[in-house]
């Protein structure tokens, strides 16, 4: 090997040493996580770390609302509403890096805390399982199954009538098996409509008409209260889907609401035992309001009256995505009747770009009481609204099953963006945007027919 050659080795070795030591530089890290579009409350100031030790430049575009001062950190004065563009130059000369930033309207909500409990139902009924019937014979059928019904798919109505709930879908499958006839049964599944005929069969045990599949037309469940939004009259909670415990796909429903309900027991958490907040029957107490979308992000709707939070009688500013920061904050709970209290966090990790689950930064329980109380994070707890600096940043979502005092939340940006809140506000400036709720338990399932 030439003497040049083994130069231009150790040259491309040096080279990539240079490479990957950059790369492991907390700087290249925050410089490569720098969102493409962050949003900023109008009156605020904020200041964006860029990540680079060299002579950087930011120049904006969009018109003179959003001051822009320093290198790194840059701080952004958001004065006017409207969309600008930030262009980062390495040098004040390479272009590296083009950001656009939306100055949005101020939103304050009150924040929430409260315990509610959660009732959904279904559009007509959920198929969650399937059942053996054995007729008088002993011979077993599966007269759903072979008909081609999926466990997922949604019973909309039998021999054309609309189904009601469970107990409708069972007497139309016992009237067809009487006249010893097939249904049309009429199926959603994935968006689309199809139809299966199926034959009921005689169980021959009970002497009911039969077709072997387990149905439900509702979910319930308890969970907490994230935010209300006096001038919409608008609620989020939970802060994730909720889906079917069977089928594990979010729950389709035609209709659900949030009622108030008392805290009287709770069940501790423990490492791969996580515990759960016990409450009064929820139907007993008075519903609080309409429940309108089941997303990712949470469920949301509309009170029916505006609520209180003791704690901080008038509403508070929310804070964008981009205004989080790691450390201490302050979680809103309840552990003992209606009472809303709060309690010591630490937010441990960020990251600030919506993601499948919500699961947007993870948070430690550090508040003596609250682990001696719960042992950390509970079910019932989603939705727990998280404040920091004197703003609602996110909600409480998911325990670690392995360390109760660590779990999810979800950053109250995309709560407020899923609920048409913050989408709404930046319209009306000209702008245009281009578990642990206690792992909802669902009704009991029953055969249908």
């Amino acid at each position: 090997m030439s003497t040049r050659e083994k130069w231009r080795r150790a040259a491309g070795l040096l080279l990539v040493v240079l490479i990957l030591a950059i790369a492991a530089t907390p700087e290249f890290r925050t410089f490569v996580t720098l969102p493409d579009h962050l949003r900023l409350p109008q009156g605020q100031a904020h200041e964006l770390s860029l990540g680079i030790p060299f002579s950087t430049a930011v120049q904006t575009a969009g018109g003179s609302g959003l001051g822009v001062g320093g290198t790194s950190p840059v701080s952004l004065a958001a004065e006017e509403t409207g969309r600008y563009t930030l262009d980062v130059k390495l040098f004040g000369l390479i272009p590296i890096r083009r950001m656009t930033v939306d100055v949005v309207p101020q939103i304050r909500v009150v924040p929430g805390g409260h315990s509610i409990g959660v009732r959904l139902r279904s559009k007509g009924v959920l198929v969650v399982g399937f059942a053996a019937v054995k007729d008088s014979d002993g011979q077993v059928h599966h007269p759903g199954r072979e008909a081609g019904i999926q466990i997922g798919d949604a019973i909309v109505a039998i021999d054309g009538k609309p189904v009601r709930g469970e107990e409708h879908a069972a007497h139309l499958f016992q009237e067809a098996g009487r006249k010893g006839r097939p249904v049309t049964v009429t199926v959603r599944r994935g968006g689309e409509s199809l139809e299966r005929t199926v034959t009921p069969v005689q169980d021959g045990e009970s002497g009911r008409w039969r077709v072997g599949l387990y149905i439900r037309d509702g979910a319930s469940g308890v969970g907490t209260l994230t935010f209300y939004h006096p001038a919409s009259r608008k609620f989020g909670a939970l802060g994730h889907v909720i889906a079917d415990g069977e089928t594990k796909r979010p729950f389709e429903f035609a209709e659900g609401h949030i009622t108030a309900v008392d805290v009287v027991k709770i069940q501790k958490g423990k490492r791969a035992a996580p515990g759960e907040k016990i409450t009064n029957q929820f139907e007993s107490g008075g519903r609080l309001g309409t429940i309108e979308k089941n997303t990712r992000f949470g469920i949301f709707g509309r009170l029916s009256a505006p609520v209180r939070n003791p704690l901080y009688p008038e509403p508070l500013p929310v804070a964008m995505a981009s205004q989080v920061k790691e450390g201490p904050a302050e979680m809103l709970t309840v552990v003992e009747g209606q009472k809303i209290e709060r309690f010591q966090i630490e937010i441990v990790r960020l990251m600030r770009q919506p993601t499948a689950e919500g699961k947007n930064m993870i948070v430690q329980v550090t508040d003596p009481r609250l682990l001696e109380a719960t042992g950390g994070i509970v079910q019932g707890m989603s939705g727990s609204p998280i404040i920091q600096d004197g703003r609602v940043v996110g909600a409480v979502t998911h325990v670690f099953v392995n360390d109760p005092t660590r779990g999810y939340g979800v950053l109250i940006e995309w709560m407020l963006q899923e609920a048409g809140i913050l989408k709404a506000e930046t319209d009306d400036a000209g702008l245009r945007e281009e578990g642990l709720s206690r792992r909802l338990p669902v009704l009991p399932a029953v055969t249908g027919g």
